[in-house]
């Protein structure tokens, strides 16, 4: 019998933190976001582009990335995104809370 794969579903809101996070240290085209946040989940999140896109743009509508055209690795024209100071700050804001949140669910988990 073939074993089965899911990807856990993202909690709303997680995929923003997860982008902001992938964003980080380079600018990145969408494809390449998608795959680094697989590399850093250890192939665990997979982000489907109808999911991946529209995420960009809101946070591109918020301040938080910027994004301009440039040619990729396979010479393609991509619109690469990056960091703003003001998504930065979000990273930070966003990081405290997701630690917060997931140490509170540990403890429900936990029995405490």
């Amino acid at each position: 019998m073939a074993k089965e794969s899911h990807s856990p579903e993202l909690l709303q809101g997680t995929l923003d933190l997860l982008i902001l996070k992938s964003l980080q240290l380079e600018a990145m085209h969408g494809f390449g976001i998608s795959i680094r946040i697989r590399q850093m989940s250890d192939e665990v999140l997979q982000v489907e582009q109808g999911s991946l896109y529209p995420a960009l743009y809101r946070l591109e509508d918020r301040g938080w990335i910027s994004a301009e055209w440039g040619i990729s690795d396979n010479n393609r024209r991509a619109r690469f995104y990056k960091l703003t100071a003001a998504g930065r700050k979000q990273l930070d804001t966003e990081t405290a809370n997701w630690r917060q949140v997931s140490a509170a669910i540990n403890l429900v988990l936990k029995g405490a």
